[in-house]
């Protein structure tokens, strides 16, 4: 295995959508799906915008891609070859993560000898909205060459098309396809510069929705011929355009700062694996990931499901983000992760509207969450893979745990930062009204002294409506605590504030009501087995095997969950629920406690969703067991490295990156493995090192410092840099 490299020699029809992830590149404006360039919208290529969404029709609204810059065919002879049409005698496509270049090199056998091709292409980190192409071909003979190179609008669109209107032009010897999206008339514009080494015939047409340049010349043996392509991608949105920065730089001189910014990046972030290549390798690619989606300079952004690999999940942002993606960013780029939470502040008028929309107080933040907080989720969010008819589903309406997930965010946040002036920019508000929220949702039977929380989703998706979810109730009290000491906060450092807040809210009524609510909230507590039970009644389902559950489907894309999904009425889960709440309040369970649940939940665990592994595998850190944790460590951290992933739920595709699980991977490493803990301001460490690892070395940064980490089989040293 080379050290930062990720390469593949196979370009079939099969393999060509985990491909488009694989070799992803981007730079947190957009991500560039790792197709190849001769292909189409049949291949799944992609340029997905960041935040740029709208809606056709009757269809999903979802995130935009932009017309196609990269789109190159090549001709020989007059006879064209691509891939996977015609079958080449050498094909290699490579990711190299450390520099952030992807690049193919693929040679065909023609009736006169051998033609070749390579590309190598970057998003540029530094220019965050230029794309630079290198595309290269030759032969081992005298032949003629006819190169169709532009751009094409005819993109792929899972629920489109989204341009109501396709501009082109050719213009001062630059491309442009502009398309204006139908819902809210915003305009996404590509367009591209090319130059080349060779003189050559080259004639431009616009078409319709594309521009193509076709250059024709002749091919001497064994010399190659290069040409380049600066491309801009911009939106209306966005202040200016790049027409004279893409003739204003070389290629070589873009892919320089390009290059340097990266290992900028990467002098921060970079993980070493002392004795375990493979490990260190995976979860170092998980976090080039992480990276190419990071909003960096951009305002109040968030990072979607599926990252920026495409319109899966409509592109929009789920708790993912806070309780799987974030932690990373707070102790590598702590200003993303303010980026992400302020995301969550200035959408959170469109969690009020969702909140008042089912009657409740307070802020309920979307299932699945656009611009302004806007609710992407429908009632109808899978397809029966029988009737062909949308089910009714309850992600939308009964998942109200993302409301927590957003405050707890805020609360890791702060204790790593210590930046508690972020309480008085929003996030005290964001705190308050989701637990006014929460509040909203509390009943109490006449008979009981406490509180419950009933017609619920967990985390566990395949048992809908459901009364006492343990991480539901227990992430409701965390958001009284923290909305508790919130309040105690800005009494005590930001008068101003408080005063302001206190004329809003009624600061003494509300905390004598979050005090009521966080005492006497009904927490589910372990049985005469030292077990929690996931919610009332859960103990009573059918308990039968994941594979037992398998079996029963009469078609491999039927959806598990809901009121008639094969699961719904077993003990099997889709994902960590007990679990991932016992990984979040570890401290407070013996330890007895938390290896009976995880040895009683795991193999009643479908792992339906590539966030479940890290959760199991941060629980068994956390009881001493790291040979336990150590395979869903490396299913998380190869979550977009090997195929067969779970691609469809019923008849919705739901393939994409993973970023959720590659930030869960991280936290596995560092405060699972490494054992990283903060106590009283000051960082220590707990090692629980599989047995393979000798050691680890990485960078941690916490309250402003950072620092230089080295771990052992039993101790640590940290080191303020």
């Amino acid at each position: 295995m080379e050290k930062w490299i990720v390469k593949t020699n196979k370009c079939t029809s099969e393999l060509i959508a985990h491909n488009g992830n694989k070799f992803l590149i981007g730079n947190g404006y957009f991500g560039l799906r790792g197709t190849l360039e001769e292909h189409t919208k049949a291949h799944m290529c992609a340029i997905n915008l960041a935040g740029i969404y709208d809606k056709a029709g009757d269809s999903w609204r979802e995130s935009v891609n932009a017309p196609n810059v990269l789109h190159t065919v090549a001709k020989f002879d007059n006879e064209t070859y691509i891939l996977p049409e015609n079958s080449p005698i050498l094909h290699e496509q490579k990711l190299d993560f450390y520099n952030a270049l992807h690049s193919r090199t693929t040679s065909w056998k023609t009736k006169k000898g051998v033609v070749t091709i390579n590309s190598e292409r970057f998003a540029s980190m530094k220019r965050q909205h230029i794309i630079c192409v290198k595309f290269t071909v030759c032969a081992d003979y005298d032949c003629r060459a006819e190169i169709k190179t532009g751009i094409d609008g005819d993109v792929w669109d899972i629920n489109g098309p989204h341009f109501a209107e396709i501009l082109t032009k050719y213009e001062d010897k630059i491309k442009y396809v502009t398309g204006i999206t139908g819902e809210k008339g915003i305009s996404v514009t590509s367009c591209e510069y090319v130059t080349g080494d060779f003189e050559c015939e080259s004639n431009t047409e616009c078409h319709k929705d594309s521009v193509f340049e076709t250059l024709i010349f002749d091919i001497k043996a064994n010399r190659e011929y290069s040409f380049t392509k600066i491309c801009a991608v911009y939106t209306s949105a966005d202040e200016n355009k790049f027409d004279d920065e893409i003739k204003s730089f070389t290629y070589e001189q873009l892919k320089k700062e390009h290059a340097d910014t990266w290992h900028q990046i990467w002098n921060i972030s970079e993980v070493e694996i002392i004795g375990d290549d493979e490990a260190m390798h995976n979860l170092n690619y998980s976090i080039y990931h992480l990276n190419c989606i990071a909003p960096r300079n951009l305002s109040s952004m968030s990072i979607p499901a599926r990252g920026l690999s495409g319109q899966v999940y409509k592109g929009a942002v789920f708790w993912d983000t806070e309780m799987f993606m974030i932690d990373y960013f707070l102790h590598t780029e702590p200003q993303i992760a303010k980026t992400l939470i302020k995301y969550r502040i200035d959408t959170l008028d469109g969690a009020r509207i969702k909140a008042k929309e089912y009657g409740l107080d307070g802020a309920y933040y979307a299932w699945e969450s656009q611009e302004g907080g806007f609710e992407a989720c429908s009632d109808y969010n899978v397809t029966d893979v029988f009737t062909k008819r949308p089910m009714r589903t309850h992600f939308r309406d009964k998942q109200y745990h993302v409301s927590a997930a957003v405050v707890y965010a805020i609360c890791k946040y702060i204790e790593a930062t210590g930046d508690i002036s972020f309480l008085v920019d929003g996030g005290a508000e964001v705190i308050i009204e989701c637990a006014r929220m929460y509040r909203s949702l509390l009943i109490k039977k006449a008979d009981n002294p406490y509180y419950e929380i009933h017609d619920v989703v967990g985390p566990d998706e395949y048992h809908e409506r459901v009364n006492n979810n343990a991480y539901t109730n227990r992430m409701a009290k965390l958001v009284f605590d923290t909305a508790i000491d919130t309040i105690n906060i800005l009494k005590e450092k930001y008068e101003d504030c408080y005063i302001e807040l206190d004329a809003k809210y009624n600061f003494e009524t509300l905390m004598h009501i979050f005090k009521d609510s966080s005492k006497n909230i009904y927490i589910p507590q372990p049985d005469e087995r030292n077990l929690i039970e996931q919610f009332d009644g859960y103990f009573n389902l059918e308990d039968v095997s994941v594979d037992t559950v398998r079996s029963r489907l009469l078609d491999p894309k039927e959806y598990w969950g809901g009121a008639y999904g094969v699961a719904s009425q077993t003990q099997v889960i889709k994902q960590a629920d007990v679990v991932a709440m016992l990984g979040i309040f570890s401290n407070e369970y013996e330890n007895e406690i938390l290896e009976n649940n995880f040895r009683y939940y795991e193999p009643r665990t479908e792992h339906g969703s590539s966030l479940s592994a890290c959760m199991y595998s941060l629980l068994s850190c956390k009881i001493g067991n790291s040979e336990i944790a150590y395979p869903f460590f490396m299913k998380s951290a190869s979550a977009d490295l090997c195929t067969g992933g779970k691609e469809w739920a019923g008849l919705i595709y739901i393939g994409g990156t993973h970023p959720a699980s590659e930030g869960g991977a991280w936290i596995v490493a560092i405060k699972g493995f490494a054992g990283i803990t903060a106590r009283d301001g000051k960082l220590c460490c707990n090692p629980c090192l599989p047995k393979k690892w000798q050691s680890m070395r990485f960078k941690f940064k916490y309250l402003n410092k950072l620092y230089q980490i080295k771990i052992d089989k039993k101790t640590g040293t940290i080191t303020e840099i």
